[in-house]
């Protein structure tokens, strides 16, 4: 693409909004406050669909198919491995014998270990958050 000003406001957007989600509690802010919105999500959509009940298949279908695709795509790939910057191999001795085992050298710093992205986090938290809250629904019409 073309290093134009849409492109370079896009680029220092997103970079501005990865160191901010860097820290773990932040990190942990966003997930939880798409697992409420997902269940808030819940809550509207099924009382905007009961209300007519003339879409209620239809939604369900395209609600189903969402869930299906969020689930897809958080668990086909590999979570992300940490960079090793080099290991080495070290005796370790214990009262029955020498253990060798690789290990990090201390002055290698791969930082956090993260599990998936933030994105992938937040889309299947949202999930959750929908599946429950479209349970909660249900049980409170079975009552």
């Amino acid at each position: 693409m073309q290093r134009t000003r849409l492109n370079t406001l896009f680029d220092q957007i997103i970079l501005r909004f990865r160191q901010w989600v860097f820290n773990p509690w932040r990190r942990l802010s966003v997930i939880v406050i798409s697992l409420l919105f997902g269940n808030f999500f819940a809550t509207a959509v099924s009382t905007t669909a009961g209300q007519t009940a003339k879409l209620d298949v239809t939604i369900s279908a395209s609600l189903v198919l969402f869930v299906e695709l969020i689930s897809w795509l958080y668990y086909r790939f590999a979570p992300r491995q940490p960079r090793e910057q080099g290991t080495q191999i070290v005796n370790i001795t214990t009262g029955q014998g020498a253990i060798r085992g690789p290990v990090r050298p201390v002055d290698a710093e791969i930082g956090p270990v993260r599990s998936r992205s933030t994105l992938a986090e937040s889309l299947n938290a949202f999930k959750l958050g929908l599946t429950y809250g479209l349970f909660v629904e249900a049980f409170k019409l079975g009552s």
